[in-house]
């Protein structure tokens, strides 16, 4: 089995719309550029991605509580963090077809231009706002805001509340998943750049010390990192990228993102940054050692990662193929289903009806699913498609033995396994 990278993105596009990972928003409307909606085995890619982060990123720590702020708040808010100043992208609009593009891609600026027979004159670059404004109330004038551009000011709106109400000390810090929008200009490669999207985001406040907080830094860049890799993908498509000066957001004192060395380039899915006070402090938040009786502003350490992104780099990176049949090697934790459920053939009553009871006695513990649908190879080849690590076979044999064919997805290797040891073999294989 080989991973070929020719025409990757396409393949990996065209399985998602065919298995139901991925489906173009309002499809059936034309669509609307930048929005996507995941069907039945997208959505449990991402919420196994969202599960195995809180587990690792809240649960298994006694430093981090968890927060779900609202989507929409005061426009003060965005006010006060420099966003409706800084989030804002340079613009040039084709005099043609009044088409706008982002001055500093110039790729897309060729590409539009080859677009049209005459030559293509830009305007000016202008600034244009990346939030997404709303409206509010039922009679005029109806109160602007915005929807969130980043879930991160949820988190700092609410420090004094989770201070107060969890008693948490410092260093602590505070989690969160949730949507954010983004008035992208260009949206583009499938699901990467979008105008909805979600994030999971750490915020870990530190005191306000440099060396603590570059030791902090480092440590979250580590972890962060190795939780990918330890979910599967592989290292050798993995990097760290520091920002330079001129390219570090308004509130960065420093970055760092993890990349991916994805079919359209390297590109960043998480970030790790050096926030210093800038939130806090543009908030006007403090934070008081009960202990020593001092009051100071804290730094924080954010880890900001994007969950579309990184279920499209799994998916990516998971893509195999051969002469007979394609391969999603996802992680046994993150695939849609980690078993499936066959019977044999669909028209013997007898090997139907035990076959339902395994499955349904381990579709209590497991994400499992029922196939009974064509012939045997098919259906392995389905499910191996979608990523499903092992499938399991009642058939005749088993009616006697009181045995199962176990197939493992990637080697296509088959052992027989007892019915009463099933679970446990499951939860060893999926630890």
């Amino acid at each position: 089995m080989t991973k070929n990278n020719d025409n990757l993105l396409e393949k990996v596009v065209s399985l998602c719309k065919r298995r139901g990972f991925v489906f173009p928003g309002s499809e059936i409307y034309g669509g609307l550029a930048g929005f996507w909606d995941y069907g039945p085995l997208g959505v449990e890619l991402k919420n196994n991605i969202k599960k195995m982060w809180w587990q690792d990123m809240v649960y298994q720590r006694d430093d981090v509580v968890g927060l779900d702020a609202a989507i929409i708040m005061n426009p003060e808010v965005w006010e006060s963090s420099g966003h409706t100043k800084s989030l804002v992208d340079p613009l040039v609009e084709c005099k043609i077809c009044h088409k706008r593009i982002r001055a500093d891609q110039e790729d897309k600026l060729k590409e539009h231009e080859g677009e049209h027979k005459e030559k293509v004159e830009w305007t000016e670059p202008k600034t244009f706002n990346l939030l997404t404004e709303v409206y509010l109330g039922v009679t005029e004038p109806k109160e602007k805001t915005y929807l969130r551009g980043e879930i991160t000011q949820g988190v700092f709106v609410n420090f004094a509340n989770v201070v107060s109400s969890s008693r948490v000390k410092i260093p602590f810090g505070i989690a969160q998943i949730g949507k954010a929008f983004r008035n992208e200009i260009t949206p583009g490669n499938f699901t990467f750049r979008s105008r909805e999207f979600e994030q999971m985001e750490l915020e870990y406040f530190v005191k306000p010390e440099e060396k603590e907080a570059e030791k902090v830094f480092d440590y979250w860049k580590n972890q962060r990192l190795n939780w990918y890799k330890n979910l599967g993908i592989r290292a050798e498509n993995l990097r760290f990228r520091k920002h330079a000066d001129n390219e570090l957001a308004h509130y960065a004192r420093m970055a760092e993102d993890i990349e991916y060395n994805s079919p359209f380039g390297w590109k960043e899915f998480e970030g790790i940054h050096h926030r210093g006070d800038w939130d806090l402090s543009r908030h006007n938040l403090k934070y008081r050692d009960m202990e020593t009786n001092t009051e100071y502003t804290p730094w924080v350490i954010e880890t900001s990662g994007g969950v579309d992104r990184a279920a499209l780099f799994f998916l990516l990176d998971a893509y195999y193929e051969d002469e007979s049949r394609v391969v999603l090697k996802l992680h046994p934790k993150l695939a849609p289903n980690q078993a499936a459920i066959f019977p044999l053939v669909a028209n013997k009553p007898e090997l139907v009806k035990k076959a339902k009871e395994v499955y349904d006695d381990l579709r209590k513990e497991f994400r499992v699913a029922w196939d009974d649908r064509g012939n045997i190879g098919k259906r392995y080849y389905s499910q191996d498609e979608i990523g499903t690590p092992f499938c399991i076979t009642f058939d005749f044999d088993s009616l006697e033995d009181k045995k199962v064919t176990i197939r493992y997805r990637d080697t296509m290797e088959q052992e027989r396994v007892k019915i009463e040891e099933l679970q446990p073999f499951l939860d060893k294989k999926l630890k």
